[in-house]
């Protein structure tokens, strides 16, 4: 059952008006190693994974999604008082143009999401290992984006995403263990 309680997963705050840092953050709404690929990556490739690990990729697939909420609430807030001017300065004046200050699903240099950016091979060795690069590349850009701001707020948030990038990949490969151990004892490839 769905429950949404109504609050984000790690409380989001920003120390001051961003839109260049709110830019480079648009990557993990709508980019290829994004939390909206992320969630859409794991809950479509539960269908063909093994009984013992479809709730690993139906929890962090759900939780990508609070996830993606975290990031909208950054952009939000690092956009909301900036002006046209701070929008056209930071990049995003073609965003503007095209979407007031309304998200939309693209990545930092404005190219649409795109569902090419989702794999699912079928073969869940195949798809776990996709899931780990996939939270690798995305704890990866974290850090990135952590180096980018002095807004300690900010960076705390960030912080947070990215620890739970590294423990999602842990689960993967756990999970990847599993499946190999049940491979062995069942003598199939």
């Amino acid at each position: 059952m769905w429950v949404y309680e109504k609050k984000l997963q790690y409380p989001v705050r920003v120390s001051k008006c961003d839109p260049r840092m709110a830019k480079f953050l648009i990557e993990q709404y709508g980019g290829a190693d994004g939390e909206l690929a992320a969630a859409l990556r794991y809950l479509n490739q539960r269908y063909t994974i093994p009984d013992k690990v479809i709730g690993l990729l139906n929890d962090i697939g759900t939780e990508e999604f609070a996830h993606l909420e975290m990031i909208a609430a950054m952009v939000f807030k690092l956009t909301k008082d900036a002006s046209v001017e701070e929008l056209e300065a930071a990049g995003l004046g073609a965003h503007y143009a095209n979407h007031d200050n309304a998200l939309f699903y693209e990545n930092a240099s404005g190219v649409p999401w795109t569902a090419a950016y989702i794999q699912a091979k079928g073969d869940p060795i195949a798809d776990l290992y996709e899931d780990i690069a996939a939270e690798e590349k995305a704890r990866a850009t974290y850090q990135w984006l952590i180096d980018m701001t002095d807004d300690v707020d900010l960076q705390d948030s960030l912080k947070f995403l990215r620890e739970r990038e590294i423990i999602h990949s842990i689960r993967f490969r756990e999970a990847v263990e599993i499946i190999k151990e049940d491979r062995e004892h069942k003598k199939i490839f």
